[in-house]
C-alpha cells in the first residue's frame, strides 16, 4: 500500500513537472517574440518605456530558460536559479536608468503611436503568459518567481499605454522619462524580494 502510494505521489510529481515545462516554453517563446518587436519599436520612436519594457521581455525570457534548466532539479539548484533571476531583474534596472539618463539629456521625443500600438501588443501577450503561469504559481519557488516576474509585466505594460497617451496629449518626454524610472524601481523592488527569499532557501538547503 505504501509502495503504491509513494508510485503514485512520484507519478503526480512527474506530471506536474512535465506541466510546468510546457507552461515555461510557452512563455519563453512569447517573451522572446516580445522582445524583437519592443526593443525595435523602442529605438525606432525614441522611447524609453518601450526600451526598458523589451529589456524586461529580455530578463523573462532569460529567467524562463533558468527555470526550465532547473525545473527537475533539486530545491537548492531552484533557489540558485530563482537567486541568478533577482540579480537580472536588478542588472535590467541599472539598463534602464541609464537609459532613461541618456534621454533626458539628448531631449528625444518618443512616438506616442508606437509606444500605443506596441503597448497594447505587448500587454495581450503578458496577460497571456500570466494566465498561462497563474495555475503553478504555488507549486514551488521557481515557479513562484516566474510568475512574479509576469505580474511585474503586466505592471510595466499599462504604465507604457498610460505614458503614450500622455505623450501624445502633452507632446513631451516627460511622461515617458517617468514610466523608464517607474520601471526601474519596480524591477529594483522585486529583484530585492526575490534575492532575499532565494538566499534564505539556499542557506537552508
Amino acid at each position: 500500500m505504501s509502495d503504491r502510494c509513494c508510485q503514485n505521489k512520484a507519478c503526480e510529481l512527474s506530471k506536474l513537472k512535465k506541466q510546468q515545462a510546457k507552461v515555461l516554453w510557452m512563455v519563453l517563446f512569447i517573451n522572446i517574440v516580445m522582445f524583437a518587436v519592443e526593443f525595435g519599436a523602442g529605438i525606432r520612436g525614441d522611447s524609453l518605456s518601450l526600451t526598458g519594457d523589451s529589456l524586461d521581455m529580455l530578463g523573462d525570457a532569460l529567467v524562463y530558460a533558468s527555470s526550465l534548466y532547473v525545473i527537475n532539479k533539486g530545491s537548492k539548484a531552484q533557489a540558485g536559479s530563482a537567486f541568478l533571476k533577482g540579480i537580472i531583474m536588478f542588472l535590467f534596472a541599472i539598463a534602464v536608468f541609464a537609459r532613461a539618463t541618456h534621454q533626458l539629456f539628448t531631449g528625444a521625443s518618443p512616438e506616442a503611436s508606437t509606444m500605443g500600438i506596441v503597448g497594447v501588443v505587448a500587454l495581450l501577450a503578458n496577460l497571456l503568459c500570466l494566465l498561462l503561469l497563474t495555475r503553478h504559481r504555488n507549486d514551488n519557488l521557481n515557479m513562484s518567481s516566474v510568475w512574479l516576474c509576469s505580474r511585474n509585466d503586466i505592471i510595466a505594460n499599462t504604465s507604457v499605454l498610460a505614458a503614450a497617451g500622455l505623450v501624445f496629449l502633452t507632446h513631451s518626454l516627460l511622461p515617458d522619462l517617468t514610466v523608464g524610472l517607474l520601471l526601474t524601481f519596480i524591477f529594483a523592488k522585486s529583484a530585492g524580494k526575490v534575492l532575499s527569499q532565494s538566499w534564505r532557501e539556499m542557506q537552508q538547503a
